[in-house]
């Protein structure tokens, strides 16, 4: 008898805003070559459309794209619309604004609030969408967000976006936000051994609020942009064992247990990685493997 494949619905239902989506989804970072950016080897163009319409087919139906993730050659944006398009309803693509690069690839000055209309225009040029479904502002500049985030709650307002988020941010971000328009989800860098002082407590802020918490790096760690580094604590690879699963599937698992708000976007452009990926949203852990990973003193 073949083997089940484990599909997304295994993780469960959150709602963004009056979108539901499967808890675990799927960052496209990752879709354009072997690292972010223009680290790494570009990827092979038939497998990441490959990627992208395996992971439809595995009940993935929340990607996580922008407009700046592209390598010398494969924008993701791009990719996700020749594999996707026309796009199923249920599809949601959550892409996100503010930092941006020029062609040959260099960062670009933060944007002024006048500025974030023509990157939303250029997210939707990019996909081949009228409205964008979920638009995070990623912020990475000091100071208030209040005219850039009403930048955004104005193109909301127009019919260009459904719903708004915000990506590395702090409580007081949070609440600044609200007071101008709803913000559905937010995503900061979150996992086993990479947690911010008073991360779980943001984390949990979110719940209360309704908001979906939706780390990224979460199988990366500390490798950030470049992926995983190969080496591994020995807590992970003691519950990975047990569970005759690979350590990145117990990372997987561990940031869903974290609350029902908490959904994962795991980034690959290997098909065998994606279905690992959507498999660990069926993996359960024990409260004791949970005390265990999130221990203080996680070491390598």
């Amino acid at each position: 008898m073949p083997a089940r494949t484990i599909t997304a619905e295994a993780a469960g239902t959150w709602k963004l805003g009056d979108l539901t989506v499967n808890r675990i989804g799927l960052g496209a970072m990752r879709l354009t070559g072997s690292a972010a950016f223009d680290l790494g080897t570009p990827s092979d163009r038939d497998r990441s459309i490959t990627v992208l319409r395996r992971a439809i087919e595995l009940g993935v139906n929340h990607i996580d794209t922008a407009a700046f993730y592209f390598s010398s050659l494969r924008s993701a944006n791009e990719l996700i619309n020749r594999a996707l398009a026309p796009y199923a309803d249920d599809l949601v693509i959550v892409t996100k604004v503010g930092p941006s690069r020029d062609a040959a690839g260099t960062w670009l000055p933060w944007p002024t609030p006048e500025q974030l209309r023509g990157q939303v225009e250029e997210n939707l040029r990019q996909l081949g969408r009228d409205h964008l479904d979920v638009v995070n502002l990623r912020i990475n500049a000091p100071g208030p967000i209040a005219e850039h985030f009403g930048a955004l709650a104005e193109l909301r307002d127009a019919g260009l976006i459904r719903h708004l988020g915000l990506s590395n941010v702090r409580a007081e971000h949070l609440a600044e936000a609200q007071a101008i328009a709803p913000v559905v989800c937010v995503q900061n860098r979150y996992g086993i051994d990479a947690r911010r002082p008073g991360a779980d407590d943001f984390l949990n802020l979110c719940g209360e609020q309704g908001i979906a918490f939706v780390p990224f790096f979460a199988i990366a760690g500390e490798g950030r942009e470049s992926g995983a580094t190969g080496a591994e604590n020995a807590q992970v690879r003691a519950v990975a064992d047990a569970h005759g699963v690979s350590s990145a599937q117990v990372r997987l698992a561990w940031t869903l247990h974290q609350g029902p708000h908490v959904l994962a976007i795991p980034g690959t452009g290997n098909p065998d990685h994606l279905t690992a990926n959507v498999a660990a949203g069926a993996l359960r852990l024990t409260e004791q493997e949970m005390t265990l990973l999130s221990a203080p003193d996680v070491e390598a």
